[in-house]
């Protein structure tokens, strides 16, 4: 059957022809930064044994019923998702609401529920929240961006570099938009959201641009830290943290019960396939692979169909 391997840490996968079979027939298989990092040597949990099969969660079909697949150490310890046909627990799946094709299904698992529960859970959106979205260009952040609409919040803010994809995100629900650049960064960003600044930011950044945000940061606010694009550390100031009493909390989707993963996944799902929330991606075939595999190295949501 076809695959795709990684044959060497730090090299895209490449398609191949292996021997086995499996219960669960493979239609979409979704990357992540968590599949460039495992793949790369950089995963704190490690990597399976080379040569392995990546791909961390996928969309497949099982006696005719479509299923959301993730965890159970696929595309981390074990081989993952990136074949035609693999044996999976099937009661460890969640079916996939109608309404969805594979490939967004799929997207709304690792950087949906990622995006959804800092927003839904984690900080629950408030009716006069202004919510800062750092890294609103990635679709973790634009999934956040777009739930906190759905949820009801004031006012929304993205920002991100790329100028284009901060257009988009205007379009799907942004009040105003920042780039992240410029000395002045702080004040940008609590002008954005107004006089007082974000009640609530959704963090994929870390880094200098969550420093900015906490210095622009409302009396009070929540800073849900969900991702680290811009490095792994930053210094935040007393003044800030302590004299507007800010919360900060993480979020990993590792934490999550598998039931829990299971409600937000399907919260989210629900809401995509009513047309309340976009997952924007880009579909390709697994003979593609390492195109793929660089798309989303490049921030883009890059989803294999087999």
């Amino acid at each position: 059957m076809r695959a795709a391997r990684i044959f060497e840490l730090g090299q895209p996968p490449e398609p191949v022809e292996i021997e086995g079979d499996g219960a669960v027939e493979i239609g979409a298989v979704a990357l992540n930064p968590l599949d460039l990092a495992v793949a790369a040597g950089r995963f704190y949990g490690g990597h399976p044994p080379l040569p392995f099969i990546p791909g961390c969660e996928a969309v497949g079909r099982h006696d005719g019923v479509r299923l959301y697949l993730f965890g159970e150490g696929y595309g981390t310890r074990r081989d993952g998702f990136l074949a035609e046909r693999v044996d999976y627990p099937v009661e460890a799946a969640v079916r996939v609401p109608d309404g969805l094709d594979d490939a967004v299904a799929v997207a709304c698992g690792i950087a949906g529920v990622a995006g959804w529960v800092p927003v839904a859970r984690r900080a629950p959106v408030r009716r006069d929240d202004r919510v800062l979205v750092l890294g609103a260009t990635g679709t973790v952040g634009s999934v956040a961006l777009q739930a906190a609409r759905v949820l009801g919040a004031e006012r929304l803010v993205a920002a991100g570099r790329d100028l284009a994809r901060l257009e988009r995100a205007r379009e799907l629900g942004a009040d105003a938009v920042v780039q992240l650049e410029g000395d002045d960064l702080a004040e940008r960003l609590r002008e954005a959201c107004g006089g007082d600044g974000p009640s609530l930011v959704v963090d994929s950044l870390w880094g200098a641009p969550v420093r900015a945000a906490a210095d622009a940061a409302a009396p009070g606010a929540r800073i849900v830290h969900v991702g680290q694009s811009a490095g792994p550390e930053t210094t935040l100031s007393s003044a800030a943290v302590r004299g507007k009493q800010l919360s900060i909390l993480g979020h990993s989707n590792f934490a999550l019960s598998a039931d829990a993963r299971r409600e937000a996944y399907l919260e989210l799902a629900e809401l995509v396939a009513a047309g309340r929330i976009t997952i924007d991606v880009e579909t390709y075939p697994l003979g593609d692979v390492a195109t793929a595999w660089s798309a989303q190295g490049a921030g883009r949501k890059a989803v294999l169909l087999l």
